[in-house]
């Protein structure tokens, strides 16, 4: 694409939710690896017919396009299943306190990493069409119309599937505190 005008728009109107994007196929395909292939395929996908956006919104268009991205990986059996690798974020024992001044403690950190590790895990443990709206809802904060977009299903089936994937969600969060006090 030599036009700088169109290069520059494709940045500023779909590049700046890379960040989602990969979350979304992290959380599609359960693979960081796959994941960054996926998106990297999409971002292909999207600058070659970026003249055909429609949706709501720029970000649906391209979740969309990332969706079906991973999708097509998944039907190919190119995605590998590993287990998570060491995220600072969600397993570090760097984090500061409110205010900055005390660092948390290791066992703090620990429980934190543990807790973070089992959400995670429960959540990746849905069937594909429950996680992926829970995901795109719950942690991108998504509408439903723009949900519906992405997934191309009516609204109402959008919330059926959150319905669904909410109490699937709290079943096995239940159980698995259950069964971790026994």
């Amino acid at each position: 694409m030599g036009d700088p005008a169109i290069r520059q728009r494709f940045e500023a109107t779909v590049l700046v939710h890379l960040d989602a994007a990969f979350n979304l196929a992290r959380w599609m395909l359960r693979d960081d690896a796959a994941a960054e292939d996926a998106v990297q395929d999409a971002s292909l996908r999207a600058l070659r017919f970026f003249d055909g956006v429609r949706g709501p919104s720029p970000k649906a268009w391209f979740m969309a396009v990332v969706r079906n991205a991973c999708l097509d990986r998944l039907k190919e059996g190119r995605q590998r299943v590993l287990e998570d690798a060491y995220d600072d974020e969600v397993h570090g024992l760097a984090s500061a306190r409110v205010g900055g001044t005390t660092a948390e403690t290791p066992e703090a950190a620990l429980e934190r990493g543990a807790e973070a590790h089992w959400l995670y895990a429960c959540i990746r443990s849905l069937p594909i069409e429950n996680r992926e709206v829970v995901v795109l809802r719950e942690l991108e904060e998504l509408s439903y119309k723009e949900i519906s977009a992405i997934v191309d299903v009516p609204i109402g089936t959008v919330m059926s599937r959150l319905s669904r994937g909410r109490d699937l969600l709290r079943q096995r969060l239940l159980a698995e505190r259950s069964r971790q006090r026994s």
